[in-house]
């Protein structure tokens, strides 16, 4: 699956691009953003493949945006109403150049060109980093490995030796870190909210100041002081003003 964002100053431009991405089962959309500081922000702590990114907006330029991004390795569509910055755009190494209107075609020979890139760099990546489905673990129990179903998590609490996978209404044990599990799950599905915590974003319904409420969880999860910004920065990206 290929994770995108959209960044673009005008909403009408935005929802024009999700959209046509509702038949592009491949990629899915993680987050919009009408700031362009916000998206900046928001690339420097989650992962995303591809970037619609309009060059014409108040704060900065979608150029000036692509040469502030620390990370070059993310895909680039530009979208404008202006031709004239086409041979700019290039110079850094887009992906492709679109200009509004936008015909459906014309986006979607975008979107095969920018698979085409994105699937031949994700190939080149070590299996062991790559983001699955699922995962097998080593129980507790010598000798037996289980399946743990990425979508079925609602949260993964750290004991001590052990890890605990909450998934599907029941609670498995594994002999990992924190660490391992926080690098191996999609960073666009689960965030950590504190040392012994990480939670499935899909997963929650409510925050009650500092407390975390999941769909049909009875456990309360507290939001650690060193993980309070980052996590309260991406639901105010989802907070409807």
């Amino acid at each position: 699956m290929i994770n995108c964002i959209i960044v673009d100053d005008e909403e009408h431009a935005i929802e024009v691009i999700q959209h046509y991405l509702k038949s592009v089962t491949a990629i899915q959309i993680a987050a919009t953003f009408i700031n362009p500081i916000d998206a900046l922000s928001f690339l420097n702590s989650n992962p995303a493949d591809l970037i619609f990114l309009d060059i014409h907006m108040p704060e900065i330029s979608g150029i000036e945006f692509i040469q502030t991004m620390k990370n070059r390795d993310v895909q680039v569509i530009l979208t404008t109403a202006y031709k004239e910055f086409a041979t700019e755009g290039f110079d850094l190494d887009v992906v492709d150049y679109l200009v509004k209107p936008i015909p459906l075609p014309r986006f979607l020979q975008a979107i095969n060109k920018a698979q085409k890139i994105i699937n031949a760099k994700k190939a080149n990546i070590p299996a062991n980093q790559q983001h699955d489905d699922y995962f097998m673990v080593k129980t507790e129990a010598k000798g037996k490995m289980l399946k743990i179903n990425i979508a079925e998590i609602d949260f993964v609490e750290g004991m001590k030796n052990y890890i605990a996978f909450h998934h599907n209404g029941i609670r498995t044990l594994a002999l990992l870190t924190m660490k391992d599990v926080e690098e191996r799950l999609p960073k666009a599905k689960f965030i950590r909210v504190q040392k012994s915590f990480i939670v499935a974003l899909d997963k929650i319904t409510s925050i009650d100041g500092n407390r975390i409420i999941l769909k049909g969880v009875s456990a309360e999860i507290l939001i650690g002081e060193t993980y309070r910004k980052d996590f309260l920065d991406m639901m105010k990206q989802k907070l409807l003003l």
